[in-house]
């Protein structure tokens, strides 16, 4: 009989037990895979791709220079040990070392290297490794079809997408994901401090919350149903059970759109909270989180911050405006018309976030109190004029990545604004229930995790920071 004990401990270390540990002038070994070779005559340098960055690993051919050969693991571990030269016995047909074996590993060679570690502070993370054994694990059976060796890989979008599971191996492709890994981590950190309660809501739904076409159908065993456009009725409901709740998950839109901000399905970063006196919480919420955000992004992930270049934005304060205020303010200052006084165009967005940068030295600007026409209708009126709503959207560097505010917490109320604008209350009654066995005060907002992110990183395409991204044209990868 067999017992499962818990997490084995491995023999191969991590690059983060490297950096903690006392490691210097002892023989480890380490795992990963071989990003590039690059031979240097009698001297080689095999570069090791981990999760945490790369590994610099070489090998000096030391046979014209005396009788004294590198043959294997466990000699290199206890030389002149009996333990040592048994180990070498036994491993050397496995373990032992060419120059030209090392010259002819091929990229992407999934390995297990052994080697003294040393000191070096042109090698990444200030250490190498001196070869003195490798064992391959697996090899590719093709050569690879982009140079993800590369800093910059300098191909198409389109390419890189269409390659994708290959091409996110490039460091600077990964850095991208470790960075939104950050703000996911940020987000759900900041929440849980805050007394919020993380929860899981079905993405297959009978209706979806906003409305509307763009919604994925489906057969659901013979009955309509819809992919989740938003987890918003799911998490109001939620509040009357926990006061605040938060879900990371994906969303789905069915827009044909084809742009450079659109996706058709995304990461959002949603929360609601309960019993506020105003949706002034709501922006202060999240406002906290990319306070937090940005300093743990700053703390643990300066790495992926140096490499692509990323000067985290100033988020000690984050400026307000009404929706009919900032268009004034841009028509005024860039003698821009308005076209559209119930909603904001692109173009509009880009020039208020230009404004508020040039004026107040902010990459983030809330606009709020957009008009009611254009909200869902569950967004609460303002009591002063029910024209415009108690929400807002949250512009960075002239994109909205934000979208939140006050919802409507009395039955009768979310009855009559129903009713307005012709909806049955028949369809959606296991929503409408929560608000006739009473609901407090609430709101919240959705976060496009990739708009931030694409923000964040100067990125000029949403695609840039999707994993695998959908939007009109592609299904696959």
């Amino acid at each position: 009989m067999e017992f499962i004990n818990g997490v084995k401990q491995k023999e191969d270390i991590s690059v983060s037990q490297l950096l903690t540990g006392d490691y210097t002038g002892k023989t480890v070994k380490m795992r990963g895979a071989v990003h590039n070779v690059r031979d240097m005559g009698e001297v080689v340098f095999v570069i090791l791709r981990k999760s945490e960055g790369l590994v610099q690993c070489v090998y000096e051919d030391t046979a014209a220079s005396g009788p004294a050969k590198i043959s294997g693991m466990a000699e290199a571990s206890a030389p002149g040990s009996a333990a040592g030269d048994a180990g070498a016995a036994e491993h050397s047909d496995k373990v032992r070392l060419r120059l030209s074996d090392i010259k002819s590993l091929k990229e992407e060679s999934a390995v297990e290297v052994t080697g003294q570690v040393v000191a070096e502070e042109r090698a990444p993370f200030g250490y190498e490794l001196r070869l003195s054994g490798i064992e391959i694990l697996s090899e590719p059976d093709e050569i690879l079809p982009l140079a993800i060796n590369k800093f910059k890989m300098h191909t198409s979008l389109e390419a890189k997408l269409a390659m994708r599971p290959i091409s996110l191996r490039n460091i600077r492709e990964r850095a991208k994901f470790k960075i939104q890994e950050g703000i996911v981590r940020g987000f759900r950190d900041f929440l849980m401090s805050q007394g919020f309660t993380e929860v899981h809501t079905p993405k297959i739904v009978s209706r979806g919350a906003e409305g509307g076409s763009n919604v994925f159908k489906l057969d659901y065993f013979n009955k309509k149903a819809e992919m989740g456009q938003s987890p918003q009725f799911y998490k109001q409901t939620m509040v009357g059970v926990y006061d605040r709740v938060f879900e990371v998950a994906p969303v789905f839109r069915a827009e044909k759109h084809n742009t450079t901000r659109h996706l058709n399905e995304y990461v959002s970063l949603d929360f609601e909270m309960g019993y506020i006196d105003g949706f002034e919480e709501i922006m202060a919420m999240e406002t906290g989180f990319l306070q937090y955000t940005m300093a743990l992004l700053a703390k643990d992930y300066q790495k992926e911050l140096n490499m692509l270049e990323v000067k985290l934005p100033d988020v000690s304060r984050i400026p307000a405006v009404r929706f009919d205020k900032a268009k004034e303010l841009v028509a005024e200052k860039y003698n821009r018309r308005i076209r559209n006084p119930f909603d904001l165009e692109p173009e509009e967005e880009l020039l208020i976030g230009r404004y508020f940068e040039e004026e107040y030295g902010s990459d983030f600007v809330f606009v709020t109190h957009y008009p009611s026409k254009k909200r869902p209708f569950y967004a609460m009126d303002d009591p002063e004029d029910a024209r415009f709503t108690l929400s807002f959207d949250l512009l960075f560097r002239g994109l909205e990545v934000t979208t939140g505010g006050q919802r409507i917490h009395d039955y009768q109320e979310i009855l009559k604004k129903m009713e307005k604008r012709g909806m049955d209350p028949a369809d959606i009654e296991s929503y409408l229930m929560i608000f006739k066995y009473g609901m407090p005060p609430h709101g919240g907002l959705g976060i496009g995790l990739e708009r931030l992110t694409m923000r964040l990183l100067g990125e000029q395409n949403v695609r840039e920071t999707s994993l695998f991204p959908r939007d009109v044209t592609r299904l696959e990868p």
